[in-house]
């Protein structure tokens, strides 16, 4: 019997995580819970699932929580999410909360040697060498949830880096795959969260129609699989069948196929080495042509913006993953443009001055100024002030 702790249990991926769980009762249990401030939710899991701790990051939502719910402890805060990530009584710790608050508690998930689960891209965007070094030095193994990258652990397990000449990683071109540049200008949110394959959350969602999400699984592919970026391309493959694939330098491929469903990766990492039934397969009879494409690169510039980020080094992919969260957040809000959301982070990290990425202080700092000039440049394109300055990127 495994005891998992998921930090973002009310979230899509913490759902399907504990899908999983309610699927093999007897492989899993749930030790702990961890939500923003959707308590409602996490009620109803603590309810179902009786773990041992629960913590609302929401000192507001938390008060209200702890009077109605006996039973199970229930904290809050960053010393909370600490708590939860380094439980003695769990063996596996899920991070599938978004954003970089994530990053300490992780690191202190591997100080304390726990298998963990990552479904958080951004914490390897903003921090990808300090929490690869760390768990290289505690060998502490971290599974991936993403399915692509779930689909290339998979496909390079029992290989030598050395072999590897190339990694595809795939993406399904998101809602706006077929828009052209001048639709984009004014596409709404409600059309943007409208994903033809998934259902995510709609920061993932927004990012998979800029096409960021895929840059940013640029990167975290680079820190899980310590592969340069030059031997990662990205392929635009619509029916999402293929989830990702290795080339060897053999010539040989190998690539990684099923259903889309996310519990399938989330199953694997919770099970890893082993794998457990699943009542769905592939019906190869009925399976469409599968097609491929580079992506548009002019029309989506976020994979540009990732690529030079990652050239400058340092802090400056920190700065990019700040800022796109705040632009997204303002397109969700109706504040500014779709097209304006790359605008943004291209300009963030044009300002920002790269610091040392090995001092979780540098990570810090810059995350927060990143987010307070997104916040600032956000604000001066909704007014239209500097609307002429703010050109989409050609």
């Amino acid at each position: 019997m495994k005891s998992i702790a998921i930090l973002g249990s009310t979230g899509s991926i913490g759902k399907k995580v504990l899908e999983v769980v309610r699927d093999f009762p007897q492989k899993f249990k749930i030790i702990g819970l961890s939500c923003n401030s959707n308590i409602g939710i996490l009620e109803q899991q603590i309810k179902e699932f009786q773990p041992r701790l629960a913590v609302v990051s929401n000192e507001e939502r938390y008060r209200e929580l702890k009077q109605r719910v006996k039973g199970c402890k229930i904290s809050t805060g960053k010393e909370g999410l600490i708590e939860l990530a380094t439980f003695k009584e769990a063996d596996f710790i899920v991070f599938s909360m978004s954003g970089i608050k994530a990053l300490i508690p992780l690191l202190k998930a591997i100080e304390n040697e726990k298998q963990i689960g990552l479904a958080n891209k951004e914490l390897l965007v903003a921090a990808g060498k300090i929490v690869i070094q760390r768990a290289k030095q505690k060998r502490v193994k971290i599974l991936p949830i993403d399915s692509e990258q779930s689909a290339i652990f998979q496909c390079l397990e029992g290989r030598d880096k050395q072999e590897i000449k190339r990694i595809f990683l795939t993406a399904s071109g998101g809602p706006l795959n077929n828009s052209t540049k001048e639709d984009l200008c004014s596409v709404s949110p409600q059309s943007v969260l409208k994903h033809p394959k998934w259902e995510m959350g709609e920061k993932i969602t927004v990012d998979s129609a800029t096409l960021m999400n895929k840059g940013l699984e640029l990167i975290e592919t680079k820190y899980f699989f310590d592969i340069e970026i030059e031997r990662i391309e990205i392929l635009i493959h619509p029916e999402v069948l293929i989830h990702s694939m290795v080339e060897f330098i053999d010539g040989s491929i190998i690539a990684q196929l099923g259903i889309i469903d996310m519990r399938l990766p989330i199953q694997y990492a919770l099970s890893y080495p082993q794998r457990l039934p699943f009542g769905e397969s592939l019906d190869f009879s009925q399976i469409p042509p599968l097609s491929f494409k580079s992506p548009d690169e002019k029309k989506f510039p976020s994979l540009r913006l990732v690529r030079e980020a990652e050239r400058e080094g340092g802090t400056t992919l920190t700065a990019l993953n700040a800022a796109d969260e705040v632009a997204v957040r303002a397109f969700l809000d109706g504040q500014i443009k779709f097209t304006d959301i790359s605008v943004i982070v291209e300009k963030v990290i044009e300002k920002h001055q790269p610091l040392d990425d090995s001092d979780i202080n540098n990570i810090l700092q810059a995350d927060e100024w990143a987010r307070e000039e997104a916040s600032r440049l956000t604000l001066q394109v909704a007014s239209r002030k500097l609307q002429a300055n703010l050109k989409p990127v050609a």
